[in-house]
Order: C-alpha cells, then sequence, then structure tokens
C-alpha cells in the first residue's frame, strides 16, 4: 500500500477527563442548532410513543440534519446503560425492567416514517441472562412484519462475548450487523472499561463467518497514532467488513474523556482511501460522521451485496 497519510497526533494516553477547559471546536465541526417541521414532528411522536434515541442520549451533533431527513436511530432496551464507557454520554445506573411492547412501538414509529433504510442500538444490559438479544429480535421480527420493505441495521453491544446471543440476533435477519471498536486496542480499555477489544473483534468476525454483512465505526482524537489506525483497518480489510465510519471524538462534557487532538478533514479522507486499499468495502469518514450517519444511503449497496451468494469473490472496487 503507497497511499501517505498525515500523522495523527503523538502516542500517549487518551486526553484527560481532568482537563479544566475543554478546547473549542474547529470550524469544520460547526452545526446549526436542531429545528424545523420535521424535527419538530419526529421529536413529538418518538415521545408520544415513550421511544428513546440514541440521537438525543448521546448528544449526536447531527440530529438535526437527521431527524429533518427523517433519519433516526432507535435505541432500545430502554436509556440507562450498565457500562460506564468514558466516550458515552449515555445515562449509566440500574436500568429499569425489560418493556416487552418497546418492540411494537419501535416497528410502528419506522412503518409511519416508510423509510428504505434504518438503524437501531440498544443500551448495554449486563443484568439480562442473555443481554438483551431476546428483545433484539423481537423488534426485529415486529420491524420485519409492519414494514417489510425495509432494510435494517442493528448496532448491537458485545453481549459480554457470548457467542449464543450474536447467533439470537443473527437468526432475527438484520441487513448489517454492526457492532463497534470504538477505538484502537491500546486505548480500548481506557476508553471503554468494561469491554475489550479482542472480544469486540470476535463477535464481528463471528457474524461475518455467519455470513452477514458487517459494519463497525472508530472514533479519531483520543490519542491514537497512524499506525494504530492503520493496523486496525488492515485487520478489518482481511476480514472482510463492509462498512466503516471514521468520525471525530468530541467530549460531551468535563466528566468524560478529554479530546486529544482535532483531526482535519483531509486526514479523514485520506484514512478513506487507505479503508478501500484494505478492502473495506464502504467507508463513510469526516469530522462529523457517527455510527448511522447517512446509513440511509447504504441501502441500494446493501440489497446489491445481499444479491451475491459470496461477495467476497467479487471485485471491491465493482461494489463501491
Amino acid at each position: 500500500m503507497t497511499t501517505r497519510l498525515p500523522i495523527l497526533g503523538a502516542e500517549g494516553a487518551p486526553a484527560s477527563a481532568e482537563s479544566p477547559r475543554r478546547r473549542r471546536h474547529p470550524d469544520w465541526l460547526r452545526v446549526p442548532m436542531p429545528g424545523g417541521k420535521d424535527y419538530a414532528e419526529l421529536r413529538r411522536r418518538v415521545g408520544e410513543l415513550k421511544l428513546h434515541t440514541v440521537c438525543q442520549s448521546a448528544s449526536c451533533p447531527n440530529i438535526g440534519e437527521c431527524w429533518n431527513n427523517k433519519a433516526l436511530t432507535i435505541m432500545i432496551l430502554g436509556d440507562i446503560c450498565t457500562r460506564s464507557c468514558r466516550f458515552c454520554d449515555v445515562a449509566t445506573g440500574r436500568p429499569l425492567p425489560v418493556d416487552e411492547e418497546e418492540p411494537n412501538r419501535v416497528a410502528t414509529i419506522l412503518a409511519e416514517l416508510e423509510l428504505n433504510h434504518t438503524v437501531i442500538t440498544s443500551v448495554d444490559r449486563d443484568d439480562l441472562k442473555d443481554g438483551g438479544a431476546g428483545v433484539w429480535a423481537a423488534t426485529l421480527e415486529a420491524c420485519h412484519r409492519l414494514a417489510p420493505w425495509m432494510t435494517i441495521e442493528v448496532l448491537v453491544p458485545d453481549f459480554k462475548g457470548k457467542l449464543a446471543d450474536v447467533d439470537t440476533v443473527l437468526a432475527a435477519n438484520p441487513d448489517v450487523f454492526a457492532h463497534n471498536l470504538e477505538t484502537v486496542p491500546r486505548l480500548s480499555r481506557e476508553v471503554r472499561v468494561q469491554a475489550r477489544y479482542d472480544r469486540s473483534y470476535d463477535v464481528l468476525r463471528h457474524a461475518r463467518a455467519a455470513g452477514a454483512l458487517t459494519k463497525t465505526g472508530l472514533m479519531l482524537g483520543l490519542g491514537e497514532t497512524l499506525d494504530e489506525v492503520r493496523e486496525v483497518i488492515s485487520q478489518l480489510g482481511e476480514l472482510g467488513l463492509t462498512i466503516l465510519t471514521l468520525g471525530q471524538y468530541l467530549q460531551p462534557s468535563k466528566k468524560h474523556l478529554g479530546v486529544a487532538r482535532y483531526v482535519h478533514p483531509d486526514e479523514f479522507a485520506a484514512l478513506a482511501e487507505f479503508a478501500r486499499e484494505a478492502g473495506v468495502v464502504h467507508i463513510e469518514a469526516g469530522p462529523l460522521v457517527r455510527s448511522s450517519y447517512h446509513a440511509e444511503g447504504q441501502a441500494e449497496l446493501i440489497q446489491r451485496m445481499q444479491a451475491l451468494d459470496d461477495y467476497g469473490r467479487v471485485g471491491f472496487a465493482s461494489l463501491s
């Protein structure tokens, strides 16, 4: 591989959450305040159905753009996570009991929106024996029933590495199986606390071996080095990953990890080119990219790849 990439920053630990002042965002990270008729109507309907979205719970900067395009990421299994990742703004604590009617309400709003593609995610539910896999399956089944035309991407937790729970989700036929690595191996424990890089990679590898179209995401700006990012991307290319997202980490609050560096848009473009050369089929890369950013635009790619018996035998360049 001959692609020249800019340096991503000095080696070292992630930026400390103890810094007294948060960095000022560069111009390329400025977004307008969310608003508009479609945004307001979608917010009203989400509240009416007592649903949760990662767009709200994780303070996503793209909520205005996405919701005005009727693109939202539903978050199932409540809005309280059993884990305490140091980058995430979702509340941590003791979750409420499972809401058995949630799958039908999720399917109802997605059918109303008449989307071609959607993303569903969840909090971690380490308090449940199956990690919530049964609710995942019920949600997918309800969506297939009420919106059979829609392709669905699931962004799942690691289920503590229990592959039988991963299989429960896969058996419910998601169109894309996503699980985020979030960062490079060296920083994983510091950034994700209760998670492990190798366990997350095994979940992706298991899903890919089962024939699923796979997706993952990385945040940049936490103190990773160029070599570390390239190594992860190369491993993902070898895995046969379908979709990769690369975005800028933004500190949600002073209690979260600080930003080590703001990565320039040109650097994201160079990494996207490196990922294409490594064999990843589709890449979304840029400062504001998040796991489900522009996911609705990937529906055609997903359908084309599903039509192939084994997309690994087809030149990746012809699919991208």
